[in-house]
């Protein structure tokens, strides 16, 4: 399956509550260069209505009954060709699931709760090829890591292929901090700080933020309390 050439970003919306798909189908219509293709109320089937409705992102909600979202997201995925990029949904910031998803190859994971803005910010920053989280996921996975114990052999020496400066951006990144912040932290322009981050997970061989995160903590760059 290769995506549709077009200009509008086409999404399709699949949640087993007729209000969220309602609402999530009003908002994004009703955003310039955003077109919901279709939804669905379940993963059942789930191949066949993105290869009819070929979106560019799928809101896929994380727990649904008989097909789920995580046994969706790995069909989806797994279909030929270039698939749709995938934003995760749930009404809990600290699900057992995230992380389960995020290794399913989601490329953002949203809470039903968030704004307006930040539902439609998603779709456009997951569509342009980047990873996103909500901030109270990024925190809930930090909070995950820096429980576990320390390593006393402190960083990794994989680590050793960064310079200086990227392993600051990382040290921030680790943190939670958007782009922005990062570059208003360490006094450089915000492209600057993109492109530090591309060249870290070009060396380390990572595939978004999330991993560099999890990266930053397993290998003691980052420590509890920091």
């Amino acid at each position: 399956m290769e995506p549709a050439a077009h200009d509008t970003l086409r999404v399709l919306v699949v949640d087993d509550q007729s209000m969220i798909r309602g609402g999530f189908e009003a908002l994004l219509n009703a955003q310039e260069g955003i077109e919901v293709v279709g939804t669905a109320e379940d993963g059942a089937g789930i191949t066949e209505v993105v290869a009819r409705t070929r979106p560019d992102v799928v809101l896929m909600d994380i727990r649904m009954p008989h097909v789920g979202g995580l046994e969706a997201t790995r069909e989806v995925l797994g279909m030929p060709g270039t698939p749709p990029k995938i934003i995760m949904l749930t009404t809990f910031d600290a699900d057992e699931y995230v992380f389960a998803a995020l290794r399913a190859g989601a490329s953002g994971f949203l809470l039903k709760d968030s704004t307006p803005q930040e539902l439609v910010h998603a779709v456009r920053v997951v569509a342009g090829g980047e990873s996103l989280l909500a901030p109270r996921v990024t925190r809930a996975l930090i909070a995950d890591f820096v429980s576990r114990p320390e390593r006393p052999d402190g960083a990794d020496a994989s680590l050793s292929v960064l310079t200086e400066r990227e392993l600051d951006v990382l040290r921030l990144v680790a943190r939670g901090l958007a782009n922005r912040e990062i570059a208003a932290e360490l006094v450089m322009a915000e492209q600057t700080v993109k492109t530090h981050v591309s060249r870290v997970l070009s060396k380390l061989m990572l595939r978004d933020r999330t991993q560099l995160v999890v990266a930053a903590y397993e290998s003691g760059l980052v420590r509890r309390g920091e």
